[in-house]
């Protein structure tokens, strides 16, 4: 009978071929039931886990390839139901290997991480012999983490900051690499201009079209002021904070009550399941990247239909939605609205992806250049095909406030 515990985890993740070289020990070492709480709720079900309650099967959860949700709603969450919305969680062990691949951190390395949440993560970088700081916005999962990394003995190695991590940690910079551990919708500077010229940044990237991420491998440029790099695969993690989408910004929470009668009508040849798709699928994670400044919402009929609904901010001229409707057997409708015609653009961008082959996100990339002129950093992020001389949209650029 086989013992359920790190080391067989660590022999699951190398039967699966997602363990970097040199990290089996590693993982065989770090325990994950050291860093998870007595209450966890996995991916695949909306019930908890409670050790207290049935301790095998906690323990058979901790030490499966499973995401487990560690907090709801940011704290106030009760009972033993799924929340409204999960807001931290310990990401499967085969994500955190496959993003530990492409940091490609080594001995002696000074990593900043943001997102502590349990201290799992960080534990397995200091593991490995490299100099953690890691940025958790919220003070009782810092405390708790602290808590974690010293009972497992890497209390020194790790130095758990209390903090926003869009700002990262300037103190102890410069580093050599950038772990993220939230899903980013904007790159702050401040990773960018406190790393090493070299240096690696990982996180999940992706754009308020589609709930989903993608990881993102960045090398940062020699003068410090942009890094640049591709998508490596596709997963979906909570978002930071700041970056959560917000209905209100795009409009979806105020349509007028005729809307349905003064909108633009049309048709579209495109069906339910060529527009929305799976959470690993890259056909939302694409149309994302080509139709900027976008927030889209699937509502499913259950009969293999429904209406998509997308939504753009007010660029000075009023909001724009569209809603196309899809039933089976029926020709979809379309309605579209305000200065953007949002479902013209989506059909475009399908259309486009569709005759270059269905490009996995593998062939997609992002360049995220700093520019400091005037005081305040301006972010411009441009996401391209096959490499940065061949753009997509047109690029992104937010000023950050310091």
């Amino acid at each position: 009978m086989t013992v359920v515990g790190p080391v067989s985890l660590a022999a699951l993740l190398e039967g699966k071929g997602v363990l970097p070289q040199g990290w089996q020990p590693v993982f065989e070492r770090v325990a994950r039931g050291e860093f998870l709480p007595d209450r966890v709720w996995p991916e695949d079900g909306d019930v908890v886990v409670d050790r207290r309650r049935d301790p095998d099967a906690w323990r058979a959860a901790v030490y499966s390839d499973r995401a487990l949700v560690t907090q709801w709603d940011d704290g106030p969450h009760t009972g033993d139901g799924a929340g409204r919305l999960a807001t931290s969680s310990a990401s499967a062990p085969s994500t955190v290997a496959e993003m530990l691949f492409d940091l490609d951190a080594q001995t002696g390395m000074r990593v900043l991480e943001i997102g502590t949440g349990t201290g799992y993560s960080a534990a397995l970088l200091a593991a490995r012999g490299c100099d953690v700081v890691s940025v958790e916005i919220d003070p009782e999962l810092a405390e708790q983490a602290r808590a974690n990394l010293a009972r497992a003995g890497y209390g020194d190695a790790v130095r758990v900051v209390t903090g926003d991590g869009v700002l990262g940690h300037p103190d102890a910079g410069p580093y050599d690499r950038v772990q993220v551990t939230a899903g980013v919708r904007l790159i702050p500077a401040a990773w960018i201009e406190q790393a090493r010229a070299g240096a690696v940044i990982v996180m999940p990237w992706g754009t308020d079209y589609s709930t989903g991420d993608c990881a993102l491998r960045l090398v940062v440029d020699e003068d410090r002021r942009g890094a640049s790099g591709s998508f490596t695969m596709a997963t979906a993690f909570m978002k930071l904070r700041r970056q959560r989408p917000d209905r209100r910004h795009y409009g979806a929470a105020a349509l007028p009550d005729d809307w349905t009668a003064t909108a633009a009508a049309s048709t579209t040849s495109l069906g339910w399941g060529d527009v929305v798709a799976g959470p690993f699928d890259p056909v939302g994670f694409v149309l994302g990247l080509c139709v900027r400044d976008c927030l889209a919402q699937p509502v499913p009929d259950g009969h293999g239909g429904g209406t998509l609904w997308l939504y753009a901010a007010d660029t000075g001229l009023g909001h724009s939605t569209a809603a196309a409707g899809f039933a089976p057997g029926c020709t979809p409708h379309v309605l579209q609205s305000g200065p953007r015609r949002l479902w013209d653009e989506v059909e475009a961008a399908w259309c486009w992806w569709d005759g270059q082959g269905r490009p996995t996100v593998h062939d997609f990339g992002l360049t995220a250049g700093v520019d400091t002129t005037g005081g305040a950093a301006t972010v411009e992020q441009q996401a391209w095909y096959r490499d940065r001389n061949h753009p997509l949209a047109p690029a992104r650029t937010a000023v950050e406030t310091r």
